[in-house]
């Protein structure tokens, strides 16, 4: 899609292509009523403004959007409009190890435990090790320092979808 046509969508048509880069409602809403936009740029610009200025509610709506990293089932079934998108982004998934995934499920069942919300991190381009990796060093965290991870993970992820559906 172009930006032009993106523009030119009716507000429930702009709704679900946002809800394919992120999911939480007043993030959609605030970029819906912002349109038109002259560039992707200003588009990104928007989104990061909105974004910034959202309560911890709502970055817990738009984490709840995503499904766990390696959870591929999950993914096809409660979360269709995105499937695409994220088995792309996690597409190291599929040549992982059983032992890896066994680890990365685990290691995501005890950082929910944690910090009340799944694992999020843009996963484009890493692999299974790495993603494991990540989820290890940040489990030592405290949930405001990786409230803050994972808000500006969320935003990385709908950075990427953007432009990759524009």
């Amino acid at each position: 899609m172009r930006l032009e046509d993106f523009n030119k969508l009716r507000s429930e048509e702009a709704k679900i292509f946002l809800a394919q880069c992120c999911t939480c409602e007043r993030w959609i809403e605030q970029i819906i009523i912002s349109r038109p936009f002259s560039n992707r740029a200003s588009l990104l610009e928007r989104a990061d403004d909105v974004w910034g200025g959202l309560d911890m509610e709502d970055y817990l709506e738009a984490f709840r959007g995503h499904p766990k990293i390696g959870d591929i089932k999950l993914l096809k079934g409660k979360y269709p409009r995105t499937q695409e998108l994220a088995a792309d982004e996690q597409s190291s998934l599929a040549t992982a190890s059983r032992a890896i995934m066994t680890d990365l499920a685990e290691r995501n069942k005890e950082y929910e435990k944690k910090f009340g919300f799944i694992f999020i991190v843009c996963a484009n381009r890493k692999s299974t090790s790495e993603m494991l990796a990540i989820l290890l060093s940040r489990l030592p965290n405290n949930k405001e320092v990786e409230l803050a991870n994972a808000v500006e993970e969320q935003r990385k992820i709908y950075h990427l979808r953007i432009e990759k559906l524009l």
